[in-house]
């Protein structure tokens, strides 16, 4: 593996009461549970291994508290474009529920109602990617599963609807890097707690 490029870590943010649950949270701004913040201090010793240049952090406490759990938070950056997927109406709702009303509803491809499609939130990471990659070194990014799953597709250079084919558990660390100096997945939802 070339390693004249810098890395990129995606840390999902810990567990709380409607990640739990399942229910699509995107504006807004809960707490981790407990079981979210032991799932952050866990992070630190992964985390140490990295010498990070930047790190950025969605503007959501769950995110922000993931981080600062970890042990990153000083000097981190707040990056509006790492905010959750807009879920319009269909915030704290399940996809399960959902889909009762619609079915075969897909987010990647249907978008939400009132929020955002899958184009909007690959606009944003579109920037987000921008800005890494024009860093000197590696950078961590906290965040949110939709939002992340669509970073890392856009990452290696495919539509934001692949997103859907990678999923991200809580408290989750993912490496993105280089491989023959094409952008490539080098570690996918490592930690699972």
């Amino acid at each position: 593996m070339t390693t004249s490029h810098h890395r990129c870590v995606l840390i999902r943010h810990g567990e709380t009461e409607w990640s739990l649950d399942g229910r699509h949270t995107g504006r807004t701004d809960l707490p981790l549970l407990p079981e979210g913040e032991a799932q952050a201090t866990a992070l630190r010793p992964a985390l140490a291994g990295y010498r990070f240049t930047t790190v950025l952090t969605s503007p959501r406490l769950r995110a922000r508290e993931t981080c600062r759990l970890a042990g990153l938070n000083e000097g981190a950056l707040v990056d509006t474009d790492l905010a959750e997927w807009d879920y319009g109406s269909y915030e704290g709702v399940t996809t399960s529920a959902i889909q009762s009303g619609r079915p075969g509803w897909d987010l990647f491809a249907d978008g939400a109602p009132g929020g955002e499609g899958a184009d909007d939130v690959a606009r944003r990471v579109d920037r987000v990617i921008k800005k890494i990659r024009g860093t000197g070194g590696d950078v961590a990014v906290f965040a949110h599963s939709h939002v992340l799953r669509v970073l890392v597709v856009r990452w290696i250079g495919l539509g934001p609807t692949a997103g859907r084919h990678f999923v991200l558990a809580p408290a989750s660390l993912s490496e993105l890097g280089w491989e023959r100096e094409q952008p490539a997945v080098i570690i996918w939802n490592s930690g699972r707690l």
